[in-house]
């Protein structure tokens, strides 16, 4: 166990003045990006008391990116909205793209194509092997059809970069211009998204007078972590990054992070150096696999509901929101003061995974 003492001398040195002024730099760094408005921003900054009051460690806070309104919200929202404007400006008429079964971005995707008017096909992957109607047809797979998009299914392992590509190819030759989307949307232009939530974090800190020791958050396909990286070095931010993985071993996790963050502040342009100490994962939440229940996350996501009244996903930030539960018990985050968790949505998943949390029937 690695444990983190905060050295608040070094945490003050940069001046509410200048993480505004750098804000502002970064604010406008983005502008000259095409976006499109999809969601309700900024996002909430709560405090979780009684979270924090059973847990007996720093004030843990919340950043409510399951508030960004489309679709019942999720951190795909601010990705989207430079993605889509991406496509919009390509010239496109269908977005493609693939995730999990139960798939938040595909979700957020289907409902962003809808908005805009283009047609979407969402490529599921089989990664779990459940044949259960409700994970297979409810929740965020009901979301999809519901929002009008094509959906298909693929077998677990299969390239799904190489199947949306033969789609694509297939749309074309109807006379589509189709634009694809990877997984997660997690390329250097939606990363460009948590890039921005960086900056707005910062200024909802300086506004309230708080003081943000850590951030904490479930990382998968790699861009909200990748953006968040970014955008923390581009104002100097001593904010301590942990994601917790949901995936992918921690090397891996860690380097798939490392690469995007760079490949994104190379197109922000802002002569920004990613330092690969600042990219940390601690996957050891993953449990058996992406997708499948583990018995920390259904007692996380049972305990704030009951606590503060959130709601968490099963596969992403129910994962995310039990490791920030354990590494608060086990002393990581001691000497801090005041620990953020991003909640990146996902509720909707819920209702595919109904027999996982086994709750009692009505009573008399």
């Amino acid at each position: 166990m690695t444990v983190i003492h905060q050295n608040t001398e070094v945490e003050n040195s940069i001046s509410q003045e200048t993480t505004v002024s750098l804000c502002k730099d970064l604010s406008i760094a983005l502008a000259k990006f095409p976006k499109v408005r999809l969601g309700h921003f900024p996002t909430p900054l709560e405090p979780m008391d009684r979270l924090s009051e059973l847990l007996g460690g720093p004030r843990l806070w919340v950043k409510r990116d399951d508030c960004t309104g489309l679709s019942s919200g999720g951190n795909k929202t601010r990705k989207l909205e430079y993605l889509m404007a991406d496509a919009q400006q390509s010239g496109a008429d269908t977005i493609i793209t693939q995730g999990a079964t139960q798939s938040n971005h595909a979700r957020q995707t289907t409902a962003a194509a809808a908005k805009m008017g283009m047609d979407c096909h969402i490529l599921l992957e089989d990664r779990t092997g459940s044949n259960d109607p409700n994970y297979i047809l409810n929740g965020n797979v009901l979301l999809d059809r519901l929002h009008g998009a094509s959906v298909s299914k693929r077998g677990s392992g299969t390239d799904m970069n190489g199947e949306m590509e033969a789609v694509a190819e297939r749309l074309k030759q109807d006379g589509k211009k189709p634009y694809i989307i990877p997984g997660g949307g997690s390329n250097q232009i939606g990363a460009l998204g948590y890039v921005n939530c960086a900056r707005e974090l910062a200024e909802q800190a300086v506004e309230i007078g708080l003081n943000i020791d850590a951030l904490v958050h479930a990382t998968g396909s790699a861009g909200t972590q990748a953006g968040l990286v970014t955008g923390l070095t581009a104002i100097q931010s001593t904010i301590h990054l942990l994601g917790i993985g949901v995936r992918a071993p921690q090397e891996k996790q860690e380097q798939m992070v490392f690469d995007l963050a760079v490949r994104t502040a190379d197109y922000l342009d802002k002569g920004l150096i990613i330092e690969r100490s600042s990219v940390r994962a601690n996957t050891d939440y993953v449990g058996p696999g992406y997708g499948l229940p583990t018995d920390g996350m259904i007692e996380a996501v049972k305990l704030l509901a009951r606590t503060e009244g959130l709601l968490f996903d099963p596969v992403y930030s129910g994962k995310g929101l039990n490791g920030l539960i354990a590494q608060t018990k086990a002393g990581y985050f001691d000497g801090m003061e005041n620990v953020v968790f991003l909640h990146t949505g996902g509720s909707a998943a819920l209702f595919g995974y109904s027999e996982t949390f086994k709750l009692p029937g009505y009573t008399q």
